[in-house]
């Protein structure tokens, strides 16, 4: 009861009325912690720098202007240089300054020393957004790792524009159904092997091979279901045919790229080539849903649908409002992720699981991209590219830049 209780308060929430500043004051005029507004034991009685807000110089004295962290913006105060024990944000605000001119001296001429006795509105208005940013993307980056379920760990970066968290997506581990849909997570028999890379295990039984070698690299084809051991085989955690069932083991990157497409994920360490790198989550929907949400999604020019498509074609992930970080994955026409179709507890064929595996060795660093073409079949020839009603109807401009681009998403 207290785990249906918790899931019911979260679903109820809904978003404050009060601003940041009200519910500063409220909580401090009560004696109140609270750590999402950033007031703790620490700062109740005390003030810590939150961020810089803005410069200037009063005979020969270098001043800050200061946002005291779980204070309202109506107690900034100005403090002189020597009072200030924040190395790093007195970084950030010159980081900031120097990028934001800059940027602006791109347009026209501009010297650096014209902001050396106080800073001009725009650029202290610039530096505030920055560091609301960071402050809010922490946040988002906290959350993310709070909810996700998997070793690896989840970072965000924006070192692009002033961009913040999406302001409409869920995280989420799993497939969502939709209403309507039931999802059998429940396997009706699994295996009772000592050893399931050499005895009979559930790939043969389903017909197929194993899909791993002893590194745990796949090894079959493009197109081949992978069936993982199950909630009923006998086998443990340790089992070499349940990675996918294990999650992410790498730690990854949401970033948001400098090419104009948007966020996109990176990996923070190296990948070895045909490993298992995520899985693709959403709301699984109807054929017929995903007809008429193609149609909206059309108008703002995003692709979130990806079709089940591996025996029929009933129904569709959505990864839209609810996902992982695979919803952050950007396309590429010269991919460096495979898609495959897996079966674990929920052996219907018209709802796998959507698994994406490293096709080359991939350095840190670098970004994860799937071809958006693609099918579980791992085919993308033109007469093999599926033109069902849940595909985006108006042309998109591909941006990936590479050497085999085909110009255009779908």
């Amino acid at each position: 009861m207290a785990a249906a209780g918790a899931e019911a308060r979260r679903a109820w929430c809904v978003p404050c009325l009060v601003s940041l500043d009200t519910l500063q004051e409220l909580c401090r005029k009560e004696k109140l912690t609270c750590k999402s507004i950033g007031i703790t034991k620490r700062n109740l009685n005390n003030y810590e720098v939150e961020y810089l807000c803005d410069y200037k110089v009063v005979k020969d004295m270098e001043y800050y202007l200061v946002k005291w962290k779980g204070w309202p913006d109506s107690t900034n105060t100005w403090e002189p240089l020597q009072n200030l024990k924040c190395p790093l944000l007195l970084q950030q605000f010159s980081n900031d300054k120097h990028n934001y001119l800059s940027q602006v001296k791109k347009g026209k001429a501009i010297s650096l020393k014209d902001h050396n006795k106080a800073l001009k509105p725009a650029i202290a208005e610039y530096i505030v957004k920055k560091a609301k940013q960071r402050i809010a993307l922490q946040r988002w980056q906290d959350e993310l790792n709070r909810r996700k379920n998997h070793k690896g760990m989840i970072f965000v970066e924006n070192t692009v524009d002033l961009e913040g968290p999406p302001s409409d997506f869920y995280y989420i581990n799993e497939y969502k159904p939709a209403p309507g849909i039931s999802l059998v997570n429940e396997a009706t028999f699994g295996c009772s092997c000592t050893d399931c890379f050499f005895e009979k295990c559930c790939p043969a039984e389903a017909g197929v091979l194993l899909a791993y070698n002893k590194n745990q690299q796949i090894k079959i084809p493009p197109g081949t279901p992978i069936y993982e051991c199950n909630s009923r085989c006998q086998c443990g955690p340790d089992c070499p045919n349940r990675i996918v069932q294990k999650g992410t083991q790498y730690s990854l990157c949401i970033f948001r790229t400098s090419n104009g497409c948007g966020w996109g994920v990176k990996t923070l360490v190296k990948i070895k080539r045909m490993s298992f790198v995520m899985e693709y989550v959403g709301e699984v929907i109807t054929s017929e849903e995903a007809e008429r949400r193609g149609q909206l999604y059309d108008n703002k020019g995003i692709t979130y649908l990806f079709d089940l498509d591996y025996e029929s074609d009933e129904f569709t992930v959505d990864a839209a409002r609810y996902g992982n970080v695979s919803h952050f994955v950007n396309h590429s026409c010269d991919p460096n992720l495979q898609v495959f179709n897996v079966f674990i507890d929920n052996l219907d064929t018209r709802l796998p699981r959507i698994a994406l595996f490293s096709t080359r060795t991939i350095n840190a660093g670098e970004e994860l991209t799937f071809d958006y073409q693609m099918k579980g079949s791992g085919d993308i020839s033109s007469d093999s590219v599926d033109h069902s009603p849940a595909k985006k109807r108006v042309r998109t401009v591909c941006k990936c830049g590479a050497v085999t681009c085909r110009g255009y998403l779908n």
